[in-house]
């Protein structure tokens, strides 16, 4: 740690050891990014002529069931913050407890969200009593890093958006009182879109009012110094570019536009969160979704049309901003590469396939139709039970989010929550007949009322029948791994620390996993497979590469589903778009061997490529 400074808000200005100082910031999720990237992405920052670098703490990342709090690898916000401290930044934290950022459920871990009786954002003091245990753990991470102990926290956030949520003023306030019983003696900060209401609902003694905004600064500030006259502004958020989602246009927001509108927050003498500067990607299974009415889940990229695109290269929209940021600070004389390098684009077919219903952790099933916050799971259910040879109409009242429907084996259609659908008609025949019902959980909802709902299989009838005797059973998709090493990869272990980059490790989250080796074999259900590839299934390709390099993972041709580079999980991709490529960082590959494994559940053309250049898919005109 360097040594120690002294960090405070004052009457007209931030001010470290005395002196005025503007928070040139941006945001760099270190759960977006790959650990071994995020020297680069801070760097880059810097370069940019920022001095402060902004992250949320994602809860659910860290700890996946009650008592657990992971540290190691990519979950390691103390190994990214030291060396925000090495690139001579300061750092901005906000643990929420919830964060939204477009994440799964808000950051809220699904082992607190599924009590049925518990106020989530409030001063529940069940909720209260975990978000105090949430605190120790991070208490001995953050402490150190304070800028009072030399290291490079400046400011921690209280909640986040929460006067666009609710009004109580005393949860707030514990919030408040619980960092500062930890000794978190850092200014703290709120954060609030600046109408009235919102600010009026999310501000509470003790944390200085901020807000979020992508435009119109003078107006903003305006409503935010109606309720804080004193003081420095600041926009925490400002919103440079925005998020994609599942069948909706990439976002983007003209460097030109954006780089004017940073001016206008400097010109108003505030300070300034660049939000995102590096969106980074939503690895594993970690994507948020937004429900008003209609679920539409996060994409897997976050490129978020930032100033560093989720590959880490600098766009029109970094050095537009780094001409403007040269008005205001004096820049480093250090640029970042002007032209991105292609990318390699090795090419190849798909081998054998394991079947996907090696995938099943029979042994962690369980009787009746339980949901995945009951098995603290993520990623795919099957459902199972056993109907009559005339029933024909089946009806799924409520999945969440995704049904692919089974009836002895042969699938007979999908069901989409996003698409209100409900209905499907089955073929009739003699005799009892076994009915699956295969759910994806697409992302939990990360802002608004709906926060922390359910996942799984909701009321189920045939023919007006409701149906029951369910066995529930787990989707292991790290099994895939296993069954795709059995199908032509005989490589090692890449040295990467992120075998898992999902929420939950996509498993059960019960501990009695016993009567199967995770990693067994699964020789026996080897195919060859032929074209196109009906899903669900399983496969696997190999390709070689001289050096570790970054990729995109060219998705056209296929439906839906889940890919790995080695043992990295990129993420989701589907046919729906906008997005077409899977970003692969550098990291996750080595010189000379490597896997595709693909876990798809529609059907797919049998060749894998990669482009030279990611493609996020169309735009609006």
């Amino acid at each position: 740690m360097s040594s120690k400074h002294r960090f405070v808000i004052g009457a007209e200005a931030f001010e470290l050891d005395g002196q005025p100082i503007r928070i040139l910031s941006g945001a760099l999720h270190y759960f977006r990014i790959h650990p071994g990237l995020w020297r680069d992405r801070i760097h880059k920052a810097k370069m940019l002529g920022l001095n402060t670098i902004e992250t949320y703490i994602a809860w659910n990342y860290h700890s996946p069931r009650s008592g657990e709090f992971h540290t190691d690898g990519p979950r390691d916000i103390g190994a990214f913050l030291d060396q925000v401290a090495e690139e001579g930044m300061h750092a901005i934290v906000r643990p929420g407890p919830y964060i939204c950022a477009e994440w799964d459920n808000g950051g809220l871990p699904t082992w607190v969200t599924r009590s049925p009786d518990i106020r989530l954002r409030s001063s529940d003091p069940q909720f209260l009593s975990q978000i105090g245990e949430y605190f120790d753990q991070i208490a001995p991470i953050l402490l150190p890093r304070l800028i009072d102990n030399g290291g490079p926290i400046i400011l921690m956030q209280v909640e986040n958006e929460y006067g666009a949520y609710g009004a109580d003023t005393e949860y707030l306030a514990r919030i408040v009182d619980m960092y500062r019983e930890r000794g978190f003696d850092v200014p703290l900060t709120t954060v609030d879109q600046p109408f009235p209401p919102m600010l009026r609902d999310g501000r509470i003694d003790g944390a200085h009012m901020t807000g979020s905004f992508g435009s119109r600064a003078e107006e903003r500030f305006g409503a935010l110094r109606q309720f804080q006259p004193d003081g420095p502004l600041m926009c925490s958020e400002f919103w440079c570019g925005w998020f994609d989602s599942w069948g909706q246009p990439h976002h983007e927001t003209g460097a030109d536009r954006a780089a004017a509108e940073l001016d206008s927050i400097l010109t108003q003498g505030a300070s300034v969160n660049i939000y995102m500067l590096h969106g980074g990607t939503n690895f594993g299974l970690t994507n948020g979704a937004n429900d008003k009415g209609m679920y539409v889940p996060i994409s897997t990229s976050y490129d978020y049309d930032a100033p560093l695109a989720e590959d880490g290269h600098p766009t029109a929209k970094y050095w537009a901003m780094r001409e403007v940021l040269g008005h205001y600070t004096r820049l480093p004389t250090e640029e970042p590469p002007h032209e991105r390098a292609a990318a390699p684009e090795p090419c190849g077919q798909f081998e054998p396939a394991a079947d996907w219903r090696e995938l099943l952790d029979e042994d962690a099933g369980v009787t009746g139709s339980a949901t995945f916050d009951d098995l603290l799971h993520s990623g795919y259910l099957l459902y199972r039970t056993t109907i009559p040879g005339s029933g024909t109409v089946l009806r799924l009242a409520d999945v969440r989010d995704r049904a692919q429907v089974f009836v002895d084996g042969m699938r007979v259609g999908t069901l989409q929550r996003d698409q209100h659908e409900q209905w499907l008609a089955l073929p009739e025949a003699e005799g009892e007949r076994i009915l699956e019902v295969l759910v994806e959980d697409q992302g939990r909802v990360d802002y608004g009322q709906r926060l922390g709902e359910w996942k799984g299989l909701g009321p189920a009838s045939l023919d007006g029948r409701r149906l029951s005797d369910w066995t529930t059973v787990p989707v292991r998709l790290d099994w895939a791994l296993a069954g795709a090493s059995r199908a032509g990869d005989d490589s090692t272990d890449n040295g990467s620390e992120v075998a898992d980059s999902g929420i939950v490790e996509a498993h059960s989250g019960r501990d009695t996993h016993t009567g199967r080796d995770a990693h067994a074999g699964n020789d026996a259900h080897l195919r060859t497979i032929g074209s196109p590839l009906a899903g669900p299934v399983i496969t696997a390709g190999s390709f070689t590469l001289d050096a570790p390099a970054d990729l995109h993972l060219d998705t056209t041709g296929w439906g839906k589903g889940v890919a790995w580079v080695n043992d990295f999980c990129l993420g989701r991709y589907w046919s729906r778009g906008a997005q077409r490529t899977l970003y692969v960082p550098s990291p996750a590959t080595r010189a000379g061997a490597n896997t595709v494994t693909i876990f798809e559940t529609e059907g797919m053309t049998p060749e894998f490529r990669f482009l030279p250049f990611p493609d996020l898919g169309f735009t609006e005109i």
